[in-house]
């Protein structure tokens, strides 16, 4: 097999959330955009720690065994709860944003300067 699968799902969330970021006016798909990116993010950081048959990276009395490895789990879990806290400041200046225009369009935003 040319490309791994694990790959290819990373280039495609990655693409969608460059294109919900870039392309959509809306800040709620902005945002979810965001969001897709992180996710593709931390499935490409899951991804390169992979390793065919190992097993989880706990103290074993298993000296043979090959082990996954732990540092990408680690960035992983820090980039998922970076990511979260991202998402919600987001969320939190939309819900302004939206009490004070009365719009979510980014457009419109641009204009009412």
């Amino acid at each position: 097999m040319l490309i791994d699968l694990p790959f290819l799902a990373v280039v495609v969330l990655l693409a969608l959330g460059v294109y919900a970021v870039v392309f959509r006016h809306n800040l709620i798909k902005i945002v979810m955009g965001v969001h897709i990116l992180g996710s593709g993010v931390n499935l490409f950081l899951i991804s390169l720690g992979y390793r065919e048959g190992g097993v989880a990276p706990i103290f074993t009395h298993a000296p043979k065994l090959e082990m996954v490895l732990p540092t990408p789990q680690a960035l992983t879990l820090t980039s998922i709860v970076i990511n979260l806290a991202v998402v919600a400041l987001m969320l939190s200046l939309i819900m302004l944003i939206y009490k004070r225009y009365k719009s979510l369009d980014s457009r419109d935003r641009r204009l009412m300067g």
